[in-house]
């Protein structure tokens, strides 16, 4: 299965929208210099704030083009805040 992954830099006050089907480990890395020229790199320490899980690949590609395409801080936190927004993520994009 596949999660949709939502982590926030302190240091950037930015958030960062990714997909994959391994959280802890892409969320390590994101957390390293892994990635030495990422954008990722430049914001350490990143937190987890969301994490939308049990999706397959499809769906959590496109929930995540839909999250960027929204380009809302607010939408971002209203994930968080209403779940509801979540479940119907996941049925239009089931």
């Amino acid at each position: 299965m596949f999660v949709v992954y939502i982590i926030y830099s302190e240091k950037l006050k930015r958030y960062y929208i990714g997909t994959t089907d391994d959280f802890e480990r892409r969320y390590a890395e994101h957390n390293s210099h892994h990635f030495l020229d990422s954008f990722t790199s430049k914001g350490i320490p990143w937190n987890k704030f969301l994490v939308i899980e049990s999706l397959t690949s499809d769906q959590a590609y496109k929930i995540e083009t839909h999250i960027k395409r929204m380009k809302s801080k607010t939408y971002i936190t209203n994930l968080a805040k209403y779940p509801e927004i979540i479940l119907r993520l996941k049925q239009m994009y089931s």
